[in-house]
C-alpha cells in the first residue's frame, strides 16, 4: 500500500477511573486475549501498511512490553516494520507530547524518512475492522486533502466525548465540533484519517511554528474552510472504549454471537500477543452460562453474562454476574461479584460481596493487589 501508519497511543482519560491509573487505554484487555491496540494494528497489516509507527506515553510500560515483538502483526520484516516512539529528551526539547500534533511534529523524522505518498493516522483506542486502503481510493477520488472516517452512533450513546461531524451531500466536511455540551449531530470522528505525507509535514510545521499542539483543534476545525476535507463513512462495528462505561458495554458486546463472529470468524483476522497458557479447567460445581473464558483460567463457582480475562481463579461458591474480571486475578471463596469490573492480579477476599448497577459501574480495586502491568 502507498501508505505509512501512525498510532495514536499515548493519551489518558479520567473518564477510564481507575483503570488508566497504570496502564495506556490503548493496552486495555479487551474480549478475554486482546489488547484495544490490537485491532489499529490488525487494521494496518491487513491494509498491506508495511511502515507502522505508535506513539506511545503515558503508562506505557505494559504497551511496551505487549509491542515488544512485532511478529504478531506480521511486521517482523527487512522491509518496513512496527517502530515504538516514546517522548525524547533533546538539547532542544524536554517537553512530553502536549498533544496529537506536537507528537507528530516531535516524530517528524519518521515522516520524513519514509517514502510512501500517504499516511494513515489512527487512534489506539478504537474497537474496529476497517480497510484502510479503501479509505485512501476515496480520498483519491474525491481529491481531498484531508480524509476523516466517521460513524454514526446510536441514539443513549455519550455522543459529546467525541468530534461531531457535519458534511455536505458530496461529503466535504462542512462543520467540526470538538466534544461540543450539546449534540447538534450524531455522525462522529472516528479518530482515523487520511493525508498526504509531504502535506502533514507542512501542517505539523506550520503548527509548531505557531505553538499549536492539537490535531483536531489547529489543524481539522482550523483549516475546514480552507482545506478540501471529507468524510469517509463507516457503517460496520465501531466503539471507543474511553470511558468506563463504553469500556464496559464493548467487552459485553462480545457476548454477542454476531459480534464475536464479524471480528473472529469473518476474514480480515485480528491478531494479538499470544501468552504459552494451558486451557480454560471447570472444576466440578462450576456452572458457566453466556460467558467468555480466557487461557489460563480456573473456575469452581458459577459464571454468567461475564468475561474473564488470562489466568483469572474463581473459588468455590462464588458468583460472578454481569462482570469484567481482567488478567491473573484470584476470587476467594464464597464472593458475590455483579455489575463490577476487577483489576488484574487483584486478590479479592473470600466472603466478601462487590455489587454495582448497570448505570454505575463498580471498579473493584483491592488493597491488596500485586504488582501489575
Amino acid at each position: 500500500m502507498r501508505a505509512i501508519g501512525i498510532v495514536l497511543a499515548g493519551g489518558n482519560s479520567k473518564r477510564m477511573r481507575e483503570l488508566s491509573n497504570k496502564r495506556a487505554i490503548s493496552a486495555m484487555p479487551i474480549a478475554g486475549n486482546y489488547r484495544s491496540i490490537d485491532f489499529a494494528l490488525s487494521n494496518m497489516t491487513n491494509s498491506h501498511i508495511q511502515n507502522v509507527a505508535v506513539l506511545t506515553q503515558y503508562n506505557s510500560r505494559s504497551l511496551h512490553l505487549h509491542l515488544s515483538s512485532s511478529k504478531w502483526w506480521d511486521f517482523g520484516r527487512k522491509q518496513g516494520g512496527l517502530f515504538v516512539f516514546t517522548p525524547t529528551i533533546t538539547a532542544e526539547s524536554s517537553d512530553w507530547y502536549r498533544g496529537t500534533a506536537d507528537a507528530l511534529f516531535q516524530n517528524l523524522t519518521f515522516l520524513k524518512n519514509s517514502h510512501e505518498p500517504y499516511v494513515v493516522i489512527a487512534a489506539g483506542d478504537g474497537i474496529y475492522k476497517l480497510d484502510y486502503g479503501k479509505v485512501l481510493e476515496y480520498h483519491i477520488e474525491k481529491k481531498a486533502d484531508i480524509t476523516v472516517v466517521c460513524t454514526e452512533l446510536p441514539q443513549g450513546e455519550d455522543i459529546t466525548r467525541f468530534g461531531l461531524v457535519r458534511t455536505n451531500e458530496d461529503g466535504r466536511i462542512t462543520d467540526f465540533e470538538e466534544k461540543p455540551m450539546v449534540a447538534s449531530s450524531n455522525v462522529v470522528s472516528c479518530g482515523i484519517y487520511v493525508i498526504r505525507r509531504r502535506q502533514l509535514i507542512e501542517l505539523i510545521e506550520r503548527c509548531a511554528m505557531e505553538d499549536r499542539y492539537d490535531f483536531v483543534n489547529d489543524i481539522l476545525i482550523r483549516y475546514r474552510n480552507l482545506k478540501r476535507i471529507y468524510a469517509y463513512k463507516m457503517n460496520t462495528y465501531w466503539r471507543n472504549i474511553a470511558s468506563v462505561e463504553s469500556y464496559y458495554k464493548t467487552n459485553m458486546d462480545f457476548l454477542k454471537s454476531e459480534v464475536r463472529d464479524y471480528f473472529f470468524r469473518q476474514y480480515p483476522d485480528v491478531y494479538s500477543k499470544i501468552d504459552d497458557l494451558p486451557p480454560a479447567k471447570y472444576n466440578p460445581g462450576a456452572s458457566v452460562k453466556n460467558s467468555l473464558i480466557s487461557s489460563g483460567s480456573i473456575v469452581n463457582g458459577v459464571v454468567e453474562n461475564s468475561v474473564l480475562f488470562k489466568k483469572a481463579y474463581v473459588g468455590n461458591n462464588c458468583v460472578i454476574k454481569n462482570s469484567i474480571i481482567l488478567n491473573d486475578v484470584y476470587i476467594g471463596d464464597n464472593t458475590v461479584i455483579e455489575n463490577c469490573i476487577v483489576e488484574s492480579r487483584d486478590t479479592i477476599r473470600a466472603n466478601t460481596t462487590h455489587i454495582g448497577t448497570q448505570d454505575n459501574i463498580k471498579i473493584v480495586l483491592e488493597k491488596n493487589e500485586r504488582y501489575t502491568l
